[in-house]
């Protein structure tokens, strides 16, 4: 085909930019976050309870603010339970247990956090601290499960949701 030239594929290529442009302005957009909303976790603590090789622990009498995110328990998966909650400042603060090695478990659910020379008395135990670019945490090594507080929230909520765990 001759008479094709550089000016008719810059024209072209204009009309399809044009084209594509007013599709975007249709199109509707929000970015507007999407809505939160708690979720009940009575049902699946009470299967993961039954369930699970080890006691399985979940907050009770946390302050007001506290909204549960997030529950799930996969006995496939070395009894792994994850209960994530947002803190009365939007933050993240989750518990997970796991009867999962140690070090493997606490590196994946930390999401690469270090272990510090700090720990907390919590009750009758001490939890050690790990700091991370993305997540911090409270671990608890005990006979065949580890305990991991964990997220986005300050070492004030961890502590706060360390304190409300109970096991049965």
């Amino acid at each position: 085909m001759k008479g094709k030239t550089a000016r008719d594929m810059i024209l072209s290529l204009g009309v399809i930019c044009i084209a594509a442009g007013v599709i975007y302005l249709f199109v509707p957009h929000d970015d507007t976050e999407p809505e939160f909303k708690p979720v009940d976790y009575r049902v699946e603590l009470l299967t993961a309870r039954r369930a699970a090789s080890y006691p399985v622990a979940a907050p009770e009498g946390l302050p007001d603010g506290w909204e549960a995110s997030v529950v799930r328990f996969q006995g496939d998966e070395s009894d792994a339970w994850h209960l994530g909650f947002h803190d009365p400042d939007g933050k993240y603060v989750a518990v997970r247990q796991s009867a999962e090695k140690p070090s493997e478990f606490i590196e994946d659910v930390t999401q690469g956090a270090e272990r510090t020379e700090d720990t907390e008395k919590i009750g009758d135990r001490t939890w050690q601290r790990y700091e991370g670019d993305r997540y911090d945490a409270l671990v608890l090594e005990g006979d065949g499960s580890t305990t991991v507080v964990t997220g986005s929230g300050s070492f004030a909520r961890l502590r706060t949701m360390a304190e409300a765990l109970k096991t049965e």
